[in-house]
């Protein structure tokens, strides 16, 4: 499978209708209503807000006020098609006075996301695991260690927190060595990580 890395948004104009396309990479199903409203709040005034997500073995589509199959559908597809999965496309349409008809509907939707995507930077998703730990400072230099070559995140207050993605093999050799150190405490959720 394959998911996006950062967040891209692109734009075409289709016979004088404005396609504005979103595509974030997205991991948590209840977060999708609230990015949903993000784009409203800044899309004001636009005519549809289509969209489709698939996230591991979910999706779902939505042709938003235009004719059904028309917009949603096709979105998927292209998702689909890409093997895709974390991802939540949505198009944007400010209407332009001139209907397109279902034909002209489903390629305006299929060309808005599949133009997005050849825009996107795609990656790998393996099997892994998303890791959150934290620990007392004095662990820090075997922590650091352990994880020397990890893309973490980290916070520092009281104790140290670091947030990071891991694949499966590279944890089961270092999860012993994590959990041999004293105070710790390890959160493990199981992810597909690029």
């Amino acid at each position: 499978m394959k998911s996006i890395k950062e967040e891209v948004i692109n734009e075409i104009i289709i016979n004088k209708s404005k396609f504005i396309t979103v595509l974030t990479n997205i991991n948590d199903i209840n977060k999708i209503k609230e990015k949903l409203e993000d784009i409203k709040k800044t899309y004001k005034d636009a005519t549809h807000y289509c969209y489709a997500y698939i996230i591991n073995n979910h999706e779902k589509c939505s042709d938003n006020g235009e004719p059904s199959g028309t917009a949603g559908m096709p979105i998927l597809n292209v998702l689909k098609q890409n093997n895709l999965t974390n991802i939540l496309c949505v198009v944007i349409r400010y209407f332009g006075g001139i209907k397109l008809g279902a034909g002209g509907l489903i390629r305006a939707y299929s060309t808005s996301a599949s133009e997005a995507l050849n825009k996107a930077n795609i990656t790998n998703l393996v099997n892994g695991y998303n890791i959150t730990i934290e620990f007392p400072y004095d662990n820090l230099k075997q922590i650091d260690y352990l994880l020397k070559n990890v893309d973490i995140k980290k916070t520092y207050q009281t104790n140290i927190t670091y947030t990071f993605n891991i694949e499966k093999e590279k944890f089961n050799q270092i999860e012993n060595e994590l959990t041999k150190l004293s105070k710790i405490k390890l959160k493990k959720q199981i992810t597909l990580a690029s």
